[in-house]
């Protein structure tokens, strides 16, 4: 028996190490540990929710339109707001913007490198990779020719730039596995990639004002009022990165399946699932949003969302106590000790939902809108899983490369929603519906905000007296997915799908980091401090790597 550790995890947001206990090369035990100390809901402590839509966006860079729209819809439950028509379809297109910069930075220039091997695409021959495009079916936007001299460069100069500090090494040079023309190709869509989700930025910043950290969304619906050149710039927009998703990302994943079979058999998890929902429809019912909210146990059985049935454990977390509680219930106190897996290991506390744990991403979302039966979903996943070679087994998709897989077909799908939101609103405008904002009902009350953020379930939850905020909480998505050991033993999702992932590679372990990166972590959203007394001092603390 021996032990491995990632730390700290790169390509993700934050600082994260990952702690393995490996035994006949195979995982048999993990630890996640989130470094990050943050205290985000002291600040709107005092503030009105309007303040909060704001501030509470300063959490993530790359996710925080998804706070401003919970923040938005807490806010508004507590007010007793319904939102205009108009002001849904523009937040619809704000959040589907940041979901298509999220998804392509992710897949691309987060989660290809441990997969893709840019160096080794310089043995390739470019009418053989021409041909390979072809027979797969992958996109050709860049001149291949142009792209080799690049990489070339990279190489002579023995300073590999973006490509720097990745494991092309691992298990003795076998670890990456694509043929030359393939990795090519794809070295060329991961370029690609990095105009495309400035694209998709372009999007969220024409409606939000700018971008990250939009300025339009607030509490009542939004301030943006589109004019017809906003517009004409938003279908260029919306049409230009539809077309390079549809044609590049569910083709690029299907490419990888033959070389990395294996990464469909493990990397499962809990196998529980949550998803809240986002994407509203005239409703603005959960369970009909366009990605509908749900929970699915073990068995894969879906079921309504009961707020009542989350809860926080900190038993294993740098906190006093070991509470179990209700977000709304729960006090936090931090208190570092150790870095001790056996006892308090991480910042990041352990939610559960009825008391086990559950995992919360884009696969969750995923696997959700197929048991409710959404049409697109449903025809891509079936089609997705007959190309892998496994027709009708959605048990494949519960893996490291399944995971990794169906989010392209989230982000299709949402590259095609801002087309019909586009035509949508340039609808209602022809109509003459001008409304997009609407006042408060009262200024005094309670509203919880039950949304997604492109890595998956996010909750913000509010008290509101005399227009100012009591109380102020939030769950994002890496909390639930990077948990520690909850109160009944069960280790969190991502340590559960470390568990039976081969290592042969001790100092090297990619499959591992295959599968944390799956998760899409975010370390820097997944911690967050309250203290309900007003005036508390949290003293500097150093953390296990020594940095204060």
């Amino acid at each position: 028996m021996a032990r491995t550790v990632i730390d700290p995890i790169t390509r993700i947001e934050g600082h994260l190490r990952v702690e393995m206990e490996v035994e006949d090369g195979v995982i048999t035990n993990a630890w996640s540990s989130g470094g990050c100390f943050r205290g985000m809901e002291l600040v709107v402590r005092d503030r009105t929710p309007e303040d909060a839509a704001q501030i509470v966006q300063r959490i993530c860079g790359v996710c925080p339109v998804s706070h401003a729209h919970a923040a938005s819809i807490a806010g508004e439950k507590a007010y007793g707001i319904t939102i205009s028509n108009n002001a849904r379809i523009i937040r619809n297109l704000m959040e589907g913007a940041q979901f298509l910069h999220s998804h392509i930075l992710w897949f691309y220039n987060l989660c290809a490198l441990d997969y893709v091997n840019p160096l080794n695409g310089l043995k390739a021959n470019i009418g053989d990779a021409i041909d390979v495009s072809k027979q797969l079916g992958l996109a050709m936007n860049t001149d291949l020719n142009q792209l080799a001299k690049r990489l070339t460069t990279f190489a002579d100069n023995k300073q590999l730039s973006i490509f720097s500090g990745n494991w092309f090494d691992s298990e003795n040079g076998t670890g990456y596995k694509l043929p030359p023309e393939v990795d090519l190709i794809l070295t060329g869509h991961y370029l690609e990639a990095l105009t495309m989700q400035a694209k998709s930025s372009e999007i969220a910043g024409l409606l939000g004002g700018k971008m990250p950290h939009i300025m339009t969304s607030t509490v009542g619906g939004t301030m943006f009022v589109p004019t017809e050149e906003k517009l004409d710039d938003l279908w260029g927009l919306v049409n230009e990165v539809y077309n390079w998703v549809s044609a590049t990302m569910i083709p690029d994943t299907l490419a990888l399946v033959p070389y990395y079979q294996e990464a469909l058999t493990w990397g499962k998890g809990c196998g529980r699932y949550g998803a809240w929902g986002v994407f509203s429809d005239p409703s603005f019912e959960m369970s009909k949003r366009y990605l509908p909210s749900g929970i699915l146990d073990e068995n894969l059985n879906l079921t309504e969302v009961d707020e009542d049935k989350i809860s926080e454990y900190v038993g294993h977390s740098w906190y006093e106590g070991d509470s179990d509680l209700n977000p709304r219930e729960g006090e936090t106190k931090p208190l570092f000790t150790d870095y001790d897996v056996n006892d308090r290991y991480t910042w990041v506390k352990a939610p559960t939902y009825d008391g086990k744990p559950m995992e919360c991403d884009s696969l969750s979302r995923i696997l959700v809108a197929y048991k409710r039966g959404v049409p697109f979903i449903v025809e891509h996943v079936d089609d997705f899983l007959e190309k892998v070679g496994a027709p009708g087994k959605i048990s494949i998709a519960q893996s490291t490369l399944g995971r990794t897989g169906l989010r392209q077909i989230e982000t299709l799908y949402v590259a095609k929603l801002m087309k019909d939101w586009t035509q949508e609103l340039i609808e209602a405008v022809k109509s003459g519906d001008s409304e997009y904002f609407r006042t408060p009902e009262r200024t005094t009350g309670e509203g919880t905000g039950f949304w997604e953020a492109p890595r998956g379930a996010l909750y913000h939850t509010e008290k509101v007296k005399d227009g100012k905020i009591t109380d102020y909480q939030i769950i994002i998505p890496s909390t639930w997915n990077l948990a520690p050991i909850n109160g009944n033993g069960e280790h969190g999702p991502l340590e559960q799908a470390l568990i039976g992932v081969p290592v042969t590679d001790m100092e090297k372990p990619i499959n591992a980091l295959r599968t944390v990166h799956s998760f899409d972590p975010c370390t820097a959203c997944s911690v967050h401090i309250t203290e309900p007394k007003t005036g508390k001092k949290f003293e500097t603390v150093t953390s296990p790597w020594g940095v204060k």
